[in-house]
């Protein structure tokens, strides 16, 4: 045969599998969501008043104008904000920052961040499981039971939190001795995690620091051992440079505290919302936990962990899983400890409070980084599925392509009622117009003749829909807004929002800056207001 074409078929025959990861992430993306959400010039459904809305303003912001990496100065002006306490996604601006000469001036990249999370999911999960599927048809099945953890959907708006395939990158990392103490790979994985989000890189610094306990043990010598210590260190001191440069470690507000977000002891078997299994009952977790405490496992992953665990016990090992299970047996003590953090120390059961366990103060600013908890359970999850599945694999061929194919169809019903739930919500957002709360064409001549924006109440979460479209059609013109919603309001802003909210209740204002009075505040006696779609405003003074 031709060399070429020998080399052309060799090539073809290796992006075959895209084609069924493209179209199982495209599948599954418009089961949940709605397809408009692809498009970057729609708008509309994501200034909607959440998380999304956020994650699309800074990255607006700072591809407008940014004044270091990852920092616009149109936020939270005059100290700017970073595009890790906006909800962004810094590696995403990385790339849009680069090509966007090329970008639309109003645009999202919310909904193509989803897909493309969908798409790397399905990837790294069949990166982790063909080593072991014994045929086809039981390695895509696994490929499924891993990519429908109903936890992975319903980060719907919050959506950096979608790429749980950083955890299946560090797992295919982890599980073969040999790309485990490669570097270069965890190097690669860790500055994505940072890049991404604190949270998941958290998840992936657990299993990263497994594997470079086990390699530093299995290292043949201390050169060995050496070499490992540095090149640990220096992936620690880049992605700590990195988390730095992104804003972490300043002096912050502490507002909600540790254990309000957690995971209660029954978050694998309880659905949280009615609705969200076909089989299972529902008991509401108390306060803040239904979200981000949310990891309901669904009926087919849970009948899967009871099959995996009999498979386990009852059949004997296959050559091709070599030394997993004792690799896995390295992961234990970190997925305790995440195990432990998600819980947090305030215990719950089906939405009753079982102890509270008091923590030194020392551990404040720890805790708090931490305080959503109960997300930190995703890798014990993701362990627990791929190890079923491969114990699964030890049944006969046909035994095993059953099972799993049975347990897909059970998964895919079970969850059905929450992606229904998650796409009617969606498409209800897709009817809401673009400047829904601010439709009135006079915003934009005054907010082009103000120097800055200044909102009041300081908290704009009160009233957070109209102030996203507002600060959008503000970072148009290049207009620095004085507020921001973050994730973590550092100290001397506060102090600056209360200085600054004071001054103008006392009569101050500052010349050409334009007031904005949310909703459920009052102007200040004798200001110069003017009302618009329903909001107060106070015209820029002259300068």
């Amino acid at each position: 045969m031709n060399p070429r074409l020998r080399h052309g078929i060799g090539l073809l025959r290796a992006g075959l599998p895209l084609l069924p990861m493209a179209l199982i992430a495209i599948l599954l993306f418009l089961w949940a969501y709605h397809p408009a959400m692809l498009d970057p010039t729609q708008l509309g459904w994501v200034l909607r008043g959440g998380d999304n809305g956020e994650n699309a303003l800074g990255m607006h912001a700072f591809l407008h104008h940014a004044d270091g990496p990852w920092h616009t100065p149109l936020l939270n002006a005059p100290e700017g904000v970073s595009l890790l306490f906006t909800d962004s996604n810094p590696l995403l601006g990385i790339v849009l920052w680069v090509i966007s000469p090329l970008l639309p001036g109003d645009a999202q990249y919310v909904g193509p961040w989803m897909l493309l999370c969908l798409f790397l999911h399905v990837f790294f999960s069949w990166k982790l499981l063909r080593p072991y599927a014994p045929a086809v048809i039981p390695l895509w099945a696994g490929v499924l039971l891993l990519t429908l953890l109903p936890s992975l959907f319903n980060r719907y708006v919050h959506v950096n939190l979608m790429a749980h395939w950083l955890i299946l990158w560090a797992l295919w990392l982890f599980v073969d001795a040999r790309r485990a103490g490669r570097l270069t790979g965890w190097a690669a994985v860790m500055i994505a995690a940072v890049l991404v989000h604190s949270y998941l890189f958290v998840m992936v610094a657990a299993i990263w620091g497994s594997a470079m306990l086990e390699r530093f043990f299995a290292a043949p010598g201390w050169r060995e051992r050496g070499r490992l210590v540095l090149g640990a260190a220096l992936i620690l001191a880049a992605t700590g440079g990195i988390g730095v440069m992104l804003g972490a470690g300043g002096d912050f507000m502490r507002p909600w505290g540790y254990g309000k977000f957690a995971m209660s002891l029954d978050g694998l078997w309880n659905p949280n919302f009615p609705g969200f299994s076909a089989f299972l009952p529902v008991t509401p977790p108390s306060g803040l936990r239904p979200y981000e405490g949310f990891q309901y496992l669904g009926l087919g992953l849970l009948i899967l962990a009871v099959t995996g665990l009999a498979a386990g016990v009852a059949a004997k090992p296959r050559p091709a899983e070599g030394d997993l299970w004792r690799r896995l047996l390295w992961l234990l003590p970190a997925l305790l400890v995440l195990t432990l953090i998600a819980i947090s120390n305030e215990i719950e059961y089906a939405g009753v409070a079982l102890a509270t366990v008091p923590l030194p103060a020392f551990l404040n600013p720890v805790t708090d980084a931490l305080r959503a908890s109960g997300r930190l359970f995703w890798p014990c999850s993701y362990v627990l599925v791929f190890a079923a599945i491969v114990a699964v694999y030890r049944f006969r061929p046909l035994l095993s392509e059953m099972t799993l194919a049975a347990l897909v169809l059970v998964q895919l019903i079970d969850i059905s009622g929450m992606m229904n739930s998650i796409r009617a919500y969606h498409y209800g957002e897709m009817r809401v117009p673009l400047n829904n709360f601010t439709r009135d064409p006079r915003w934009d001549t005054l907010i082009a003749s103000s120097r800055d924006i200044s909102f009041d109440a300081p908290d704009v979460t009160r009233d957070l829909g109209r102030f996203q479209e507002i600060a959008w059609r503000a970072v148009n013109h290049g207009v620095p807004v004085r507020q921001a919603y973050v994730a973590r309001w550092s100290a001397a802003t506060m102090e600056r929002y209360q200085r600054e909210s004071t001054a103008f209740r006392m009569g101050e204002r500052v010349p050409g800056r334009l007031y904005v009075i949310l909703t459920g505040t009052s102007p200040p006696i004798g200001a110069d207001i003017e009302m618009i779609d329903g909001v107060v405003v106070v015209r820029p003074a002259k300068r």
